[in-house]
């Protein structure tokens, strides 16, 4: 059963269904060739997968992201960001790589971050005379940040897949490596600026400009803090604090920077439903789906496997980290996350690979295949919201690839890199 399950995903991917369907439909393939089972337990698993009440975070953590966006934030950030690095070369470059940073502690999402203040940022640069084909590269690498810097739709999956880690670790253990991801990219919006020559405005704003923008921002810039610190303290837990998020988000928008309408709400929320409808739709199909190989019992066997061939933990995680990477460009993060880590999860325990570092090199080798050609969804969300050709794109996209790569490495071999924050507050 298992073969006609991957050969039939394999094909259904290959002539373009969405990946969601295909893995329902070759749950439902498999069953209905084997006979063993009825199609009814297809349905039972699909829904079994979403009723969890740590998925209740996602709708929420949703729609706080969206009253944001409708609240003018993304005006915000990018008036914050741009004050201290707009005036340098490459100035809007590094204006969009802070704003995308600091807008990725709000929306958890990668698609969001491009489709929002990177198709603004992107339009200013093309503008401003930066090659529309490189806005587009530099805003698609930097909006992989979105599911890394918490809160994290991803992470909140993950952390039901493996009992090991809680979300809350998950959440801190993102920030070092978020913030490495924007240093990486600045360094090569440095590079491709003085190769180049694209300049900034040359010009430094007013103290007083500075402050206003940066006391205009401070409370979207609290967001973050405020989950992780009620979560620290033991306030509430990260489902209770995506609630707290859309009333905080909601009170941002109408009354603090007062650009939240009441008649912006339907559609604020019609929004944020389909968005969380498609998100569990991938989570209710890749359960079925893993479920299928549980029954098959090929995570087992895959385990089995790898632990005969008594890899030191360091070729393991070399060889995870390949698997991972033609896996992520293919198949989506979440489901990649949902079939991959009951698999792998066990065999780097056995290894003595700390799971929090494991978490975060899955996560990141996942999100990262969503800019990795010739798949990639993140380059075709980019490419159509900035209006650029697809191999203009890809062809900008080799130094930001680069830059990844080196931080994926950093992650693999300094696990602290990863696990030093959750572990400095409490989390083990």
């Amino acid at each position: 059963m298992s073969l006609i399950l991957v050969i039939s995903v394999c094909v259904l991917m290959a002539i373009g269904m969405p990946v969601a369907f295909a893995l329902g439909l070759s749950a439902c393939i498999a069953v209905l060739a084997v006979g063993q089972f009825s199609m009814i337990v297809v349905l039972k698993e699909t829904f079994t997968g979403i009723d969890s009440f740590p998925l209740m975070a996602v709708p929420f953590f949703i729609l706080a992201a969206e009253l944001m966006s409708g609240g003018s934030l993304t005006h915000v950030l990018l008036r914050f960001a741009g004050q201290f690095v707009g005036h340098k070369r490459g100035g809007l470059g590094y204006t969009n790589i802070v704003s995308l940073t600091f807008f990725s502690g709000i929306s958890g999402s990668a698609l969001a971050d491009a489709a929002g203040p990177g198709s603004m940022m992107i339009k200013m640069m093309d503008k401003a005379g930066y090659g529309r084909a490189y806005a587009g590269a530099l805003t698609a690498s930097t909006a992989i940040v979105g599911p890394i810097i918490p809160p994290s739709i991803i992470m909140i999956i993950y952390g039901l897949q493996d009992e090991r880690v809680s979300i809350g670790a998950l959440f801190v253990a993102g920030f070092v490596p978020g913030i490495l991801i924007a240093i990486a990219m600045s360094v090569v919006n440095w590079y491709v600026s003085n190769k180049r020559n694209y300049r900034g405005d040359g010009c430094f704003p007013p103290i007083r400009e500075v402050l206003h923008n940066t006391w205009t921002a401070i409370p979207a810039l609290l967001l973050p803090i405020i989950i992780l610190g009620g979560m620290r303290a033991g306030w509430f837990t990260p489902t209770e604090a995506s609630v707290v998020a859309v009333f905080y988000a909601l009170i941002c928008g109408k009354w603090m920077y007062r650009t939240l309408e009441w008649e912006a709400l339907p559609h604020i929320l019609v929004r944020s439903a389909l968005l969380t409808s498609a998100v569990l739709i991938i989570i209710g199909f890749s359960a079925a789906f893993a479920w299928i190989l549980t029954v098959e019992r090929v995570p087992y066997a895959m385990a089995e496997w790898i632990t005969q061939l008594q890899l030191s933990p360091w070729l393991l995680l070399i060889a995870i980290n390949i698997l991972l990477l033609i896996f992520g460009i293919f198949i989506e993060p979440l489901p990649g996350v949902m079939v991959l880590v009951p698999i792998l999860a066990p065999v780097t325990a056995a290894a003595g690979v700390d799971p929090i570092h494991f978490a975060m090199i899955v996560i990141f080798n996942l999100t990262l295949g969503m800019i990795t050609p010739p798949v990639g969804g993140l380059l075709f969300v980019t490419s159509n919201v900035a209006k650029i050709p697809l191999p203009e794109l890809t062809r900008e996209l080799k130094p930001f690839l680069v830059a990844h790569a080196i931080v994926l490495m950093l992650l693999t071999f300094i696990p602290s890199l990863s696990t030093g924050l959750p572990h400095l507050l409490g989390f083990k």
